[in-house]
């Protein structure tokens, strides 16, 4: 009998220390108490095991520190536990990064889900149905140009190695379903923001600036256009596509809430100003250089998902923004853990006015 013998269920989540990831697992931990949860993670910069120390001692949750490029891991991991499927979240996610470094992008984005696949591959060929989950990003459709919105129809068109990374997984994916008949879905979202996200990513980043009257760098005049989604939604969406989507099938997960960056940073300084008071935040806004190839507007159409498989958020916009920017002030010590030396090596450089 494998280690997670006496579960109903035995499923890999790859990448669980991350932002996503941390959420994910500990929604999955609270649903599903007969199912053993094995999270795989390299504990790159951005992931952080305090994330998780709520879920640390439960007898359903079980951490493995290992890299999903080492191929002879997966596989005797996957020989400890008897997987009965992967719900693959890890990646280099950080736009911004793979424009500095994108040889790693395609390290852990490819050759990593990759891997994967060819572990998944051994595992479906004594169990049918085993499945892969591949948690994707609508920036692997590239820019709208117009008043349309991201469909699973939508042709792939990526403008940044990290984008064209994460394409590049998911054609893999589709691939191994088409050829080999390994049972895979693919979800592709939109921005996710909420509890535990590193802070190279603009809430945070806005959050932990004004609150130490710092200057909070926006690309450009900040007029680019995102769809957001509170964090804890998307983990909704992934468990019912995870359970009950159609084998070979993309679901797009969206929050029906464009907004430009702009407004975002001005909405959280506002909410700031309300709950500590003091001098109005949003004269800390410095406009900077805008990044290479930056995509003007995202925007997903969640009809699939929300006609097929009943999802639809839960938290209005507002609500989710007022509840992350809460979270982060009880949370103060977390978002400080997170700052180290290369981080803010690389703050220093992607924000430098020079």
């Amino acid at each position: 009998m494998s280690e997670g013998g006496k579960y109903q269920r035995r499923l890999l989540i790859t990448g669980g220390t991350g932002f996503i990831g941390a959420n994910l697992i500990q929604h999955l931990v609270d649903c599903y108490p007969d199912y053993l949860l094995v999270n795989l993670d390299a504990l790159t910069y951005a992931a952080n095991p305090a994330s998780l120390k709520n879920v640390a001692g439960k007898d359903n949750y079980r951490f493995i520190k290992a890299d999903i490029r080492d191929r002879s891991r997966l596989i005797e991991t996957a020989g400890i536990f008897d997987f009965d499927g992967v719900i693959h979240l890890a990646a280099e996610t950080h736009v911004d990064q793979s424009i500095v470094d994108p040889e790693k992008f395609v390290a852990t984005n490819i050759v990593g889900t990759f891997n994967l696949l060819e572990m998944s591959r051994q595992i479906a060929a004594k169990k049918p149905a085993f499945r892969f989950h591949q948690v994707s990003t609508d920036e692997v459709f590239g820019a709208l140009t117009n008043a349309h919105l991201f469909s699973e129809k939508s042709p792939y068109r990526p403008n940044s190695p990290y984008a064209a990374s994460k394409a590049a997984a998911d054609h893999l994916v589709r691939s191994y379903q088409r050829t080999y008949g390994i049972d895979c879905i693919t979800t592709n979202c939109c921005n996710n923001f909420g509890p535990y996200q590193f802070p190279e990513k603009l809430i945070p980043l806005v959050i932990r600036n004004a609150c130490n009257d710092q200057p909070i760098p926006v690309y450009g005049d900040g007029g680019n256009i995102r769809d957001w989604l509170y964090v804890t939604d998307h983990c909704r969406a992934i468990d019912m596509a995870f359970h009950n989507g159609v084998s070979g099938e993309t679901y797009n997960v969206g929050g029906r809430t464009e907004l430009a960056n702009i407004d975002i940073v001005r909405r959280v300084c506002r909410l700031l100003d309300k709950l500590l008071g003091g001098q109005p935040r949003e004269q800390l806004i410095t406009f900077v250089k805008d990044r290479p190839g930056h995509d003007f507007r995202y925007a997903i159409d969640p009809a699939k998902i929300e006609k097929e498989l009943g999802w639809r958020p839960r938290l209005s916009f507002d609500e989710a923004l007022e509840t992350t920017v809460k979270w982060y002030l009880a949370h103060r010590d977390w978002l400080e853990s997170c700052i180290s030396g290369e981080y803010l090596k690389y703050y220093d450089r992607q924000y430098s006015q020079e």
